[in-house]
């Protein structure tokens, strides 16, 4: 199979039916029509075999993940998405892999709206690259740069379920029911639209762990931020394991858990119907603090960095 057969049969059918698509997969541009108003909010990520995923990971739940990281970025700018551009880089053509690939991918996009327009695929080393835009109003995004001393610090879900996970594989140890949550996370956008709409004052999905990623909130917005390790949510597994392992760096540090971090001025409640917990709150100064049960400051683990 060559190059432009391995396009028509796996991806040329996943550019939706959006009218916004003028000119999709299969010519050398795709013709979009942005909504008149609207800012274009764009993002790209790349997944390489042995850094972001084991080697032998399951194709669907890559095809899955690799839409979901992106669509995570556009959900903590309270964006809505709309179009992807899909690189592949593969060592050999293999029918099965891309079948369940595609079929992942589509599942997610399908679900929210995403026409994939475009792409590349070569042969080499496995790196999935994506590139998705997403359509937000213009004083409605959600920045990392504007939380203020006095908010409050909120985040959806639980943490560390996805490094918990990651550490048993490489144990070879069954990670059970949190497989999903490394390899499907589900993207926040729904989450995301609403505190846009609600005037969430910054927001940042957690992709390199909650304390690093925080930590750029603090940085950009110029102020501190402090987090109570007694209030993190914990699922019952992560719960177990930091209850016998006494160490919370998986939960604060591990990554992966693409989950949302945002900031809310005191008093203002969270949007009708939205599941969230609050963790600590915005003061001025800088850098993130962590406190124990017993208000004691512990030692700020370092999140996931490239060329660290």
């Amino acid at each position: 199979m060559a190059e432009f057969q391995l396009i028509e049969r796996y991806f040329s059918g996943l550019s939706g039916t959006r009218q916004d698509v003028a000119l999709g997969v299969g010519d050398d541009c795709a013709l979009l029509q942005a909504p008149p108003g609207m800012h274009l909010a764009m993002t790209m990520d790349s997944l390489i075999a042995g850094r972001h995923f084991l080697p032998d990971a399951d194709p669907r739940a890559l095809g899955h993940k690799a839409l979901a990281v992106n669509l995570s970025d556009l959900a903590a700018m309270g964006a809505q998405p709309a179009w992807a551009l899909l690189s592949i880089s593969l060592p050999a053509i293999d029918q099965e892999w891309l079948s369940a690939f595609s079929t992942g991918f589509s599942a997610l996009a399908a679900e929210h709206e995403v026409a994939l327009v475009g792409g590349d695929t070569c042969q080499g080393d496995m790196i999935i690259t994506l590139q998705l835009t997403g359509f937000v109003e213009p004083g409605r995004e959600l920045r990392r740069s504007t939380a203020r001393p006095g908010d409050k610090v909120y985040v959806t879900g639980t943490l560390g379920d996805a490094a918990l996970a990651l550490k048993r594989l490489l144990a070879d140890e069954e990670p059970g029911g949190l497989r999903h949550r490394l390899e499907q996370p589900r993207p926040r956008i729904a989450e995301g639209q609403a505190l846009s709409a609600a005037g969430a004052t910054s927001c940042i999905d957690i992709s390199d762990g909650l304390a690093a990623d925080l930590g750029h909130v603090c940085r950009q917005s110029g102020c501190a931020a402090r987090v109570y390790l007694e209030f993190l949510p914990l699922s019952p597994e992560m719960k177990e394991y930091v209850s016998a392992t006494g160490d919370y760096a998986l939960a604060v540090a591990g990554g992966d858990d693409y989950e949302l971090c945002f900031t809310l001025p005191v008093g203002e409640p969270l949007p009708d119907g939205m599941e969230a917990t609050c963790i600590g709150e915005i003061l001025p100064g800088q850098g993130v603090e962590l406190l124990d049960s017993q208000g004691r400051a512990l030692p700020l683990p370092k999140g996931w960095e490239h060329f660290s």
